[in-house]
């Protein structure tokens, strides 16, 4: 058989694991990283568990609560996976998989309620001392059905955008439990806010429009407080390498802008990224603490989101109670210094996503590249529906479901999983943290038409995907309530995509 390169593209992702069926010989790069990898201690604050249902939070005294994050900083977590094992199914049952391809086609993102609704319940639990606001991290996955949902368990929202705000507002989402901290403060924010929407100004030129626009009213600042956390840089947002907030260097012409303009300074935000690490958690919120010493009238303090979630099996995911009980005893602390009982927020968004959703497709091709080169599955979905692993390298688990419907009994085989796109970089295998190097994974012998579900696809995935790519429309969105099923969102028709587009003038070509 002749050699195929990815998708009939020309391929530049680098083809450097497990030849056929024989052993893994990964890259020197990739070598390096898992070496390096493997010699680092992991914080205790990560659980081995990809699977976040069993954490649990409960007090405890301040001395306990510095223990913890002595403990934390000493332990190690386990090593995550390498899908060195074939994955198995989350919520989804094989016959529900296949009603979903019967009933709405594929590929298609399946949310599962049981799984929205405990996450909320456990972001709820957050230790706090004097009260406590999660805000959902809309852009993780913004349907209105999610937003609903979160919502009716009391949750509010962290908007970034003025078009997210205007989305949750026509979910019925109150504009009073909607925050705004935006890149691009918009233009029609006077509107939002006179709806009842709460801005965080996010730099000083943000700042002094505010003031020009609202003079005499309360306003959020988000500052960058000088530090940040992350999985890699794409997700660290704080720092020097960060432009997200007002450096914190800069807090004497924030004080002077609010003077300028008469504004209460009455929310501070900050947000540190997705790393989640406890220590640096504490250090941030006393530095943020300290930038509330300096506005008298702050009554609340946001420290983000950001919590890491296992998706594959070994992968850690963030205890929210480490996490938690230490910055309660800064705040505790803040108020008996300060006679001021600030409020917490916090905005979660992977966390309470991520395990939510599986996107179900379709195996529509299978293609070898010979004996000494690589089995491929084709699939109807891709960078499309799930960017993730093209952007990142990141993981998800992929489970082949045959017709038959035996998932334990099917054989095992290895496979570069690829997406439909014409574009060398739409792999749904990546090795791990490396977009561009192809990865053979353990899986469920596969044939053309049988069912793949890609598991930990509710944050980042929907909302994040390149869009009508190659034309392929949008996919279909349904909940998962026990048994049944419900649509949320159509699949798009693919005269949708280009509806928008208009002709040139008659005659100019």
């Amino acid at each position: 058989m002749p050699a195929l390169t990815v998708l009939g593209c020309p391929t530049t992702a680098r083809l450097v694991e497990q030849k056929g069926q024989g052993a893994a010989k990964p890259s020197a790069r990739l070598a390096v990283k898992n070496a390096h990898q493997g010699g680092a201690s992991k914080s205790a604050f990560l659980s081995g568990a990809s699977n976040v249902r069993s954490a649990k939070v409960s007090g405890s005294s301040k001395a306990s609560r510095k223990a913890m994050v002595t403990h934390a900083a000493l332990a190690e977590a386990p090593k995550p996976s390498t899908a060195a094992a074939v994955e198995q199914l989350n919520f989804l049952t094989p016959e529900m998989a296949y009603k979903v391809a019967n009933e709405v086609g594929t590929p298609c993102y399946v949310y599962d309620m049981e799984t929205l609704k405990r996450q909320a319940d456990t972001t709820l639990r957050f230790p706090n001392a004097y009260g406590l606001t999660v805000r959902y991290a809309m852009k993780s996955s913004p349907n209105a059905a999610i937003l609903q949902v979160f919502n009716a368990k009391g949750l509010h929202i962290d908007a970034s955008s003025g078009f997210e705000c205007i989305r949750a507002m026509e979910a019925g989402i109150p504009a009073s439990h909607i925050s705004l901290s935006s890149q691009e403060l918009p233009a029609f924010f006077p509107d939002l806010c006179a709806k009842g929407v709460k801005v965080n100004c996010c730099s000083l030129s943000q700042l002094e429009r505010y003031g020009q626009a609202l003079p005499g009213t309360k306003v959020g600042v988000r500052f960058n407080p000088g530090m940040g956390s992350g999985g890699n840089k794409k997700t660290n947002v704080g720092g020097t390498s960060s432009s997200f907030g007002i450096w914190h260097e800069s807090l004497p012409e924030v004080q002077a802008i609010a003077a300028k303009y008469n504004l209460t300074v009455e929310r501070i935000h900050t947000h540190i990224g997705s790393g989640s690490d406890p220590a640096v958690w504490q250090k941030v919120s006393g530095m943020s603490l300290d930038i509330c010493r300096q506005f008298p009238d702050v009554e609340t303090l946001n420290l983000g989101g950001g919590y890491k979630v296992g998706r594959m099996e070994g992968e850690p995911s963030t205890d929210l109670e480490l996490i938690g009980n230490p910055v309660v005893g800064e705040f505790e602390q803040f108020a008996e210094e300060t006679g001021r009982k600030l409020r917490l927020e916090i905005e979660p968004g992977t966390f309470l996503m991520a395990n939510s959703c599986s996107v179900v497709s379709t195996v529509q091709d299978v293609v070898s590249t010979g004996e000494d080169g690589y089995n491929f599955l084709k699939m109807d979905m891709g960078m499309t529906d799930v960017l993730r692993p093209s952007l990142y390298g990141s993981q998800h688990p992929l489970v082949v479901v045959p017709k038959s419907m035996k998932v334990a009994e099917t054989e095992e085989a290895k496979y570069v999983v690829v997406g439909h796109c014409c574009e060398s970089g739409d792999l749904v295998s990546p090795a791990p943290d490396e977009p561009e190097t192809l990865f053979q994974r353990p899986m469920g012998k596969a044939e053309i038409g049988d069912l793949m579900v890609i598991e930990g696809t509710g944050a980042y995935c929907s909302s994040m995907s390149t869009k009508n790519y190659n034309s392929f429309p949008e996919a279909a969105e349904v909940m998962v309530d026990g048994d049944n099923l419900y649509l949320v969102r159509k699949r798009q028709d693919v005269h949708q995509i280009w509806m928008n587009e208009m002709p040139l003038p008659h005659g100019l070509v």
